[in-house]
């Protein structure tokens, strides 16, 4: 193996969980200010429910951002290109503005960032596997697996689509308490279905190994 692939691949997990770490601690100490600064979330009001269905969902996406990145580096070994350098500030920049559109008034605008960072999420997750893919140290997992295509991406496509239009007609016809609370309880609905795909991915992961470690 070239020296300098072998080095790239061997420091660059470290490199990127370091740097998704700073990123990360960042988004939450702006997400702690707003829940330590906004007294209207201990009234007892709709607004305060809906206000705290998107705190839920808001912390539920940034460990799931956690989550997925963790999973991928410590699943796999790729030779990264300069994009999975520079996708833990977009995935950030995407955090703070979600963070930053926690108000009652701004739940269309809100919908529509957790829509990216769906599609941003899952965008890297498949360029992580398809570089992990062409690299011989996975090949224990990929053997057995068809490359994906473009209907495996459906669930992901549709979780997009279905928030982007919640967050567009809410935005256009600034919607009603129930509409809103509605799409705030599937938004996340379809969170804590992320997360039981991901550990299932992880399971899969790791008795692949197990299993493929019992074969040799």
């Amino acid at each position: 193996m070239n020296e300098m692939r072998g080095r790239v691949k061997e420091h660059f997990p470290g490199v990127l969980l370091t740097l998704l770490g700073i990123v990360q601690a960042l988004a939450l100490g702006r997400f702690w200010s707003y829940l330590s600064e906004t007294d209207r979330l201990f009234e007892v009001s709709g607004d305060a429910f809906i206000s705290w269905l998107k705190i839920l969902a808001t912390f539920a996406g940034i460990v799931l951002v956690w989550v997925v990145y963790a999973n991928n580096v410590m699943r796999f070994r790729w030779v990264p290109a300069i994009s999975d350098s520079l996708y833990p500030f977009l995935v950030g920049l995407i955090e703070f503005m979600l963070i930053g559109a926690l108000g009652p008034d701004k739940t269309g605008l809100w919908l529509v960032l957790m829509a990216l960072t769906f599609a941003v999420m899952s965008w890297v997750s498949h360029s992580t596997m398809r570089r992990a893919r062409q690299d011989d140290d996975n090949d224990a997992f990929f053997r057995s697996r068809k490359q994906a295509e473009l209907r495996d991406f459906f669930p992901q496509i549709a979780s997009v689509c279905a928030l982007a239009a919640g967050g567009i007609y809410l935005l256009a016809s600034r919607g009603g308490e129930l509409v809103t609370m509605i799409a705030l309880l599937a938004t996340n609905a379809l969170l804590a279905w992320q997360f039981y795909a991901a550990s299932q991915f992880w399971n899969r992961s790791v008795n692949a190994d197990a299993q493929q470690g019992s074969r040799s």
